[in-house]
């Protein structure tokens, strides 16, 4: 379903743009948008609803509707596995797009009253990369490059960051190339790191975030905490090995780490550059990593987001 607007996505995706598409979505679908909080601003904007328990999702330009046409896909399908995860409204039409922004409705989840840790995310993507993905259900392969051309074209970035930035991506993609993997391919998250972990007041661990499932192999789902852990140190030695432990391997010790090192590490800084005009809190942190993108072998000393 699509709902023509006399402005679109070049504008930029803003908070108060993304706020713009969202209202006029929740009038497509029928919904109070009357007290929304905007509760995050990243590769999408997400609000939650004050008159229902709803989170409104909305992405940042018609590129992004086969993602999120998969989201809702992945979504009915993890629900009738019976996987805890999170749940798309049922009774809507989705995803509805809006002023060329593809919006998705989701039930709350209600958190409890602490977080998710190391070792349940590893149990979690060990449960998830033992399922077998139904027939029809098409996924796409994992592709560590398909959004960094919009990013580049559309970030608010001086002018030698991004030649700097499209010279790594060039360097990456032949890295990529000779990449060679010897696990079978399956269900892969795509965006596997703790933050899309909840848990609900029942104390259940839920999977969350499903606009990176792929079909392919499990080392990518394996590379974001890997990096966090050993190139950012965001995670204690006792946190990470409860995450190796859970899930059975340390990618760290596979011959493809550092190029896997060097794609996340690019995906983090690039994704962050987005919201370079929001304030000053990620700007400061945008510079913080592009410098360690021009040093290699300099410490990272990159603040989690």
């Amino acid at each position: 379903m699509a709902v023509d607007a006399a402005r679109g996505p070049e504008e930029g995706f803003t908070s108060a743009g993304a706020t713009r598409v969202m209202v006029a979505a929740c009038r497509a679908a029928g919904l109070d948008d009357r007290g929304v909080e905007l509760i995050r601003l990243g590769e999408n904007a997400l609000f939650r609803l004050a008159s229902v328990p709803v989170i409104v999702r909305v992405g940042r330009g018609e590129e992004w509707l086969p993602k999120a046409r998969t989201e809702v896909a992945v979504s009915w399908w993890l629900a009738e596995e019976g996987f805890a995860s999170a749940r798309i409204v049922e009774d809507l039409e989705q995803p509805l797009l809006i002023e060329g922004h593809p919006v998705t409705f989701w039930h709350l989840i209600v958190e409890g009253d602490r977080k998710a840790t190391y070792g349940e995310l590893g149990g979690i993507l060990r449960d998830l990369h033992s399922l077998t993905v139904p027939d029809g259900l098409e996924l796409p392969s994992f592709d560590p490059f398909d959004k960094q051309a919009l990013r580049l074209d559309r970030a608010v970035i001086p002018d030698d960051d991004k030649v700097f930035l499209r010279k790594r991506w060039r360097e990456l993609r032949d890295k990529y190339e000779e990449l060679r993997f010897e696990t079978p391919k399956g269900p892969v998250h795509g965006d596997a790191h703790v933050q899309n972990l909840m848990v609900d007041d029942h104390g259940s661990v839920i999977l969350i975030d499903f606009e990176a499932f792929c079909f392919d192999h499990p080392e990518w789902d394996l590379m974001v905490t890997a990096v966090e852990h050993h190139s950012l140190g965001w995670q204690t030695d006792e946190q990470y090995a409860d995450f190796v432990a859970a899930y059975g391997r340390d990618l760290y010790d596979w011959h493809g780490y550092e190029t896997l090192r060097g794609l996340q590490e690019f995906g983090m800084t690039t994704w962050l550059m987005q919201n370079v005009q929001e304030d000053e809190r990620t700007a400061t942190e945008y510079r913080r990593r592009i410098a360690g993108l021009r040093n290699d072998d300099g410490p990272r000393d990159w603040r989690p987001w």
